[in-house]
């Protein structure tokens, strides 16, 4: 008997009001680059850059979204699924990231929200997921101060030209990875190295989200308001006190940075010393300003990672142990498959007395996917999100938070530094001819989403 056969989940289990839906990201889906006046962004600088991305891919065309939006979220409705989350490109909106605003972008959006509430789909804007505006990082981007008054602006434009229908929004995604990708390591856009740039990046981000979030506030009261956040479940790679104090810095780095300060509990310092440097670009009011009473919290996350001591890294003193080291099974990204990650995350995240709702909103896996006879067989995304929705069951049914669950992604898309070689759809594409096909695992969703009784 094989999973399909024997799995009883049913979509009852997690209550009437529990959201069903899927992800997107404007850069990776939308291509059309340049088109109707929008400006450059740091991925589109960033990917054209040698070497950056693997097998030199870009994101010049991407899905296509653009000018397939109405075809995808088609694909939404045919899957049943509710809630669409997408985000807007901010040079789409504000070419050179300040104003004046491109009142084509303004329409692009417009046409988008207008087509999903046309097909009862209920759209959820993230307004920030990774790409700022190229004239922005020439002027430093999220290591200047400046870049919570810019974001604040530009979230002001999107609430005066979509929250008459816009409900939901979250403001920023992930912080904690294009914080850490991109101003620290170098390997994501913008590319920048070195601590300084990274701690300025953190405090200017948490600012931002907070600003922002403030901003929506303001102009659109009743809004539902949330940010996401990328969290893994960290656990030492022995029982050496060594071992489990590494673990210790490695899960503040990642889970507890961001998401502490926005609700009012400041930064973590005193269990990762490096951040104590986050003094030097504190300033007087910051951190009153830093918090914000978000309805909902978004949390990310999509694997485990094991932790082991290590002098040689700097400021964090860890090393992760990978999958592939530990001869575990992993995804194509290289991440193991280990859905109690979910689980344990949520039971960490619901121990903050300051969150009032959380919503799994990314979980999802990369496989190398093929279209055989028309079709994409792809059992073991099958498995990853029927095992990973046991686990958010039983958090549940232990009376956890958790008040929604979102696949990554629609469709294969660009997938960041990997290029197209990480595909992580429910919809397979074709990215030479943008031919979509649906693959078992968005029939599978499809089903458990339409159905009111067990799967047999």
């Amino acid at each position: 008997m094989n999973k399909l056969e024997k799995s009883f989940l049913n979509k009852d289990q997690f209550g009437e009001n529990f959201l069903w839906g899927v992800s997107t990201a404007a850069f990776q889906i939308e291509g059309a680059h340049d088109a109707d006046g929008k400006g450059l962004s740091i991925w589109d600088v960033f990917t054209r850059q040698k070497g950056k991305i693997k097998n030199g891919h870009h994101a010049i065309d991407a899905c296509d979204f653009y000018n397939y939006y109405k075809n995808d979220i088609q694909l939404v409705r045919e899957l049943n699924i509710p809630n669409f989350r997408f985000s807007i490109s901010w040079s789409r909106i504000m070419p050179t990231g300040i104003h004046p605003i491109n009142h084509l972008g303004i329409d692009y959006y417009n046409k988008i929200i207008d087509f999903l509430l046309e097909c009862k789909i209920e759209p959820w804007v993230t307004l920030y997921h990774w790409d700022l505006p190229h004239d922005l990082e020439v002027k430093g981007g999220w290591t200047n101060r400046e870049c919570a008054t810019w974001f604040s602006e530009y979230v002001e434009v999107c609430a005066k030209h979509f929250g008459d229908r816009v409900k939901n929004w979250m403001v920023i995604n992930e912080p904690s990875v294009f914080t850490g990708a991109g101003y620290f390591l170098g390997i994501h856009a913008p590319g920048k190295k070195g601590i300084t740039n990274y701690l300025k990046a953190i405090h200017h981000v948490t600012l931002a989200t907070a600003a922002g979030a403030k901003k929506i506030r303001e102009k659109l009261p009743e809004a539902n308001i949330g940010t996401t956040f990328s969290c893994t479940h960290i656990e030492p790679f022995s029982d050496k006190p060594s071992d489990i104090q590494a673990a210790k810095r490695v899960d503040t780095l990642l889970n507890r940075t961001f998401i502490e300060p926005l609700l009012g509990l400041g930064y973590p310092l005193d269990d990762l010393p490096v951040l104590k440097k986050l003094n030097n670009y504190i300033q007087e009011d910051d951190l009153d300003n830093l918090s914000f009473d978000f309805d909902f919290v978004g949390l990310q996350c999509y694997t485990r990672e094991i932790v082991k001591s290590s002098l040689l890294i700097p400021y964090i003193g860890a090393e992760l142990i990978s999958a592939e080291k530990r001869n575990v099974i992993s995804t194509e990204m290289g991440w193991e498959i280990y859905p109690p990650a979910l689980y344990y995350i949520l039971q960490k995240f619901n121990l903050y007395k300051g969150i009032k709702k959380i919503i799994i909103t990314e979980n999802g896996a990369a496989f190398p996917d093929t279209v055989t006879n028309g079709k994409v067989y792809d059992i073991k995304r099958t498995h990853f999100i029927q095992d990973n929705l046991e686990q958010v069951l039983k958090a549940k049914q232990e009376g956890y938070k958790v008040d929604g669950y979102f696949v990554w992604s629609l469709t294969d898309n660009f997938e960041w530094a990997e290029g197209y070689n990480a595909r992580f759809g429910l919809v397979h594409i074709d990215f030479e001819t943008q031919k979509r096909t649906i693959k078992q695992s968005g029939i599978w969703f499809r089903d458990f989403l339409e159905q009111n009784k067990e799967i047999i």
